[in-house]
Parts: C-alpha cells; sequence; structure tokens
C-alpha cells in the first residue's frame, strides 16, 4: 500500500523555512515515495502564518503555497467534522485524512494531535518517526 500523508501546518512551516526532517518528510512526497495530501483550510492557516507570525511577504507566501502544490493533493472537505480533536482547529487535518484516504498525519503537535496516535486508522506521527519509516 502506497503511503498517502497529511502534513499538518506545523510541519509544512518548519520544513519550507528551516529544512531538517520536517523538510525531507516533505521531499519524500516532491519525490512521489509518498503521496502528499493537503486542503485549503490547512494551507489558508500555514499562508495566515507565514505572513502574519514569521512576517513574509504576501508575494513570496504566495509562492511557496504554489510550490506546496507541485506536490501536494489538495482535496475539498466539508468542514463537518467537529469534536474531534482536542483544539478544534485541528480537526481540519484529521478531516483532510479522511475525505483524501490518507494513512499517516504527520505532525509535531505534541499537545493535541500527537496523543492521538490513530484516528479512524489513520497513524498520527512524529516528522522523525514517518522519515524512519519511508526513507528508503
Amino acid at each position: 500500500m502506497h503511503p498517502v500523508a497529511v502534513y499538518d501546518t506545523n510541519v509544512l512551516i518548519s520544513g519550507m523555512i528551516w529544512g531538517g526532517v520536517p523538510y525531507d518528510c516533505l521531499r519524500l512526497a516532491q519525490g512521489n515515495k509518498v503521496a502528499g495530501l493537503t486542503c485549503d483550510e490547512i494551507l489558508d492557516e500555514f499562508f495566515e502564518k507565514l505572513t502574519a507570525k514569521f512576517n513574509f511577504p504576501v508575494p513570496q507566501t504566495e509562492k511557496i503555497v504554489e510550490d506546496l502544490l507541485r506536490f501536494l493533493q489538495r482535496v475539498e472537505i466539508p468542514g463537518e467534522l467537529k469534536g474531534a480533536a482536542p483544539d478544534a482547529d485541528d480537526d481540519m487535518v484529521l478531516e483532510c485524512a479522511v475525505v483524501g484516504g490518507a494513512t499517516h498525519i504527520v505532525t509535531g503537535n505534541m499537545k493535541h494531535l500527537l496523543p492521538i496516535r490513530s484516528y479512524q486508522g489513520i497513524l498520527i506521527v512524529t516528522p522523525a518517526d514517518f522519515l524512519a519509516q519511508f526513507r528508503y
């Protein structure tokens, strides 16, 4: 079975700004070793954090989103999943994974997502664990 991953916002930001293990996880999708998924809601949060929190210029952020969409498949989520995650902001990540048929959610969110460990058969893992499993 080909792995299908949703990368949450913190992994996207870490991978695109600082590199390291989160970047290597994104490279797995870029190299078609895994299928990567995202949704407008995750991309909107990513865009907002890059521009507001990290002061990235809008044109540069738009280019980064464009680059991500070259190797991440965008799925449309209905926004119906509520209360599945301890933090309501994380429901979109779970819903994206369910709608897109993901096998994994890759996150650094130790407070809200990682403690769940699995949701409807979708494994919730750290970037390091994901990379260890699929780097080949």
